[in-house]
């Protein structure tokens, strides 16, 4: 199968709500590579690879995201595919 890169950005109340840590354990359990991280203006973006199944139902996680969050917005964009070779999380 063929890999896919995604771009996505999350709006709402999504930082200070474990989502960058959900973000990779669900990508780790769909085999989704990439890396997360927090933005200045509040939203989380996603640099996210992998195949066309895994990565709708991690799009379709991201639409929700943990518990304590909600999301109130989020935008996926196609990339290129980097080859990433795990999912890391960002704390920049």
């Amino acid at each position: 199968m063929q890999k896919i890169h995604k771009v996505i950005i999350v709006k709402g109340k999504v930082q200070g709500v474990f989502f960058r840590t959900n973000t990779k354990r669900t990508a780790d359990g769909l085999d989704i590579k990439g890396q997360v991280k927090n933005l200045p203006d509040g939203s989380v973006w996603i640099a996210a690879e992998g195949e066309e199944a895994p990565m709708e139902a991690f799009i379709a996680w991201c639409r929700q995201g943990p518990p304590l969050a909600k999301v109130t917005g989020i935008t996926i964009e196609p990339g290129v595919v980097q080859d990433f070779k795990s999912f890391e999380v960002s704390h920049q």
